[in-house]
C-alpha cells in the first residue's frame, strides 16, 4: 500500500477521518494525503438592472467584488487551518508521512484528481452541514461514493482501534470481491472476521457462506459466520452491536442495473445505520 486520501471539511467527522487514517497508516505503512476542497464561490444572484442609476450600480458591483474577494481570502485561511489541524492530529498519532492539499472547485472533480494511485479514500458519512438529528447521509459522501474508483472507508462519528471486523455477505460477486479484498489487505492482518448473511437458511446459502469462510481461514484469519433471518440492514446493524464489531466490510453495489450511479438501498441503509467505520469495495 502506498497512499490513502483523507477528505476533511472541519466537521466532527473530520477528526474521526484523521484518527482512522492514522490507524490504517500505522498498520500498512501508507502515506496520507489530507485534502480539503472548497466549493465554487457563489456569484451575485441579484438582478442589478432595475431602476438603480448607473453610478449606484457601479458602486454596488465594486462593493460586491470586494466582499467576494474577502470571502475568498477567508475561505483560504479556513481551509489551511482545517488542514493544519488535521495534519497535527495525525502526527500526534505517530504518523510522519502526511501531506496536505487545498483545492477549490467541484468536490468530485478534485477527488478524481487526488485519488489517482491511491489505495483508499477516507471520508466522513456526514459533513459540517449535516442534520445529525435526522441521521441522513451527507450529499458529499453520496457523490464521492458513486464516483470513486478505489475502495472507500466511511468514518463513523467517533473512532476506536479496529480488532473485530464484520463482513456483510450475500454470496453475490460484489460480496465475494469484498471477502477477497479483506483476506489480502494488510490493513486487516491478524484481525478476526465474522461473516453475516441475512435471510432464510438454505443449502446454497450455507455453501456460499462456507466458501467465504474457507477463503478467510486460508489466508490465516480467524473467521466465523452465521445466516440470520431478517433484512440485511436490520440484521447486520444489530449484530455489529451484539458482537462488538469495530468495522463493517461490504460490496458497494446494490441490485440496480445502473450500478455506476447508485450505491444500492442496502448499502446506503447500512452506512447510515452502522455506528462503526464501513469499508466499501467497488
Amino acid at each position: 500500500m502506498s497512499k490513502m486520501i483523507a477528505l476533511v471539511d472541519g466537521s466532527t467527522y473530520s477528526q474521526s477521518v484523521c484518527d482512522l487514517a492514522a490507524w490504517a497508516a500505522a498498520r500498512t505503512g501508507a502515506g496520507i494525503t489530507v485534502a480539503h476542497v472548497m466549493g465554487h464561490r457563489q456569484g451575485v444572484k441579484q438582478d442589478l438592472s432595475g431602476n438603480i442609476g448607473l453610478g449606484a450600480r457601479t458602486q454596488l458591483l465594486d462593493e460586491l467584488a470586494e466582499l467576494d474577494a474577502a470571502q475568498a481570502r477567508l475561505a483560504q485561511k479556513r481551509g489551511r487551518a482545517i488542514l493544519e489541524d488535521a495534519q497535527a492530529r495525525i502526527a500526534e498519532a505517530g504518523i510522519a508521512e502526511v501531506e496536505v492539499r487545498l483545492r477549490s472547485g467541484d468536490l468530485v472533480e478534485a477527488m478524481q484528481e487526488l485519488e489517482a494511485g491511491a489505495d483508499y479514500l477516507l471520508i466522513g458519512k456526514r459533513g459540517e452541514a449535516a442534520d445529525y438529528a435526522k441521521l441522513h447521509l451527507g450529499s458529499n459522501f453520496e457523490r464521492v461514493a458513486r464516483s470513486a474508483t478505489c475502495p472507500i472507508i466511511v468514518a463513523a462519528r467517533a473512532f476506536k482501534p479496529v480488532s473485530k471486523v464484520m463482513i456483510a455477505f450475500d454470496g453475490k460477486p460484489a460480496a465475494l470481491k469484498a471477502v477477497d479484498h479483506a483476506m489480502r489487505d494488510p490493513i486487516f492482518a491478524g484481525l478476526d472476521f465474522h461473516v453475516i448473511m441475512a435471510g432464510s437458511e438454505s443449502v446454497e446459502g450455507r455453501r456460499r457462506l462456507d466458501g467465504a469462510l474457507a477463503m478467510l481461514r486460508g489466508a490465516g484469519h480467524n473467521a466465523e459466520g452465521d445466516i440470520l433471518p431478517g433484512s440485511p440492514d436490520e440484521v447486520i446493524a444489530r449484530e455489529i452491536g451484539t458482537r462488538g464489531a469495530d468495522m463493517l466490510v461490504m460490496g458497494a453495489y446494490g441490485h440496480s442495473r445502473i450500478r455506476g450511479l447508485l450505491l444500492g438501498s442496502t448499502t446506503s441503509e447500512l452506512v447510515r445505520a452502522c455506528q462503526v467505520p464501513v469499508l466499501l469495495i467497488r
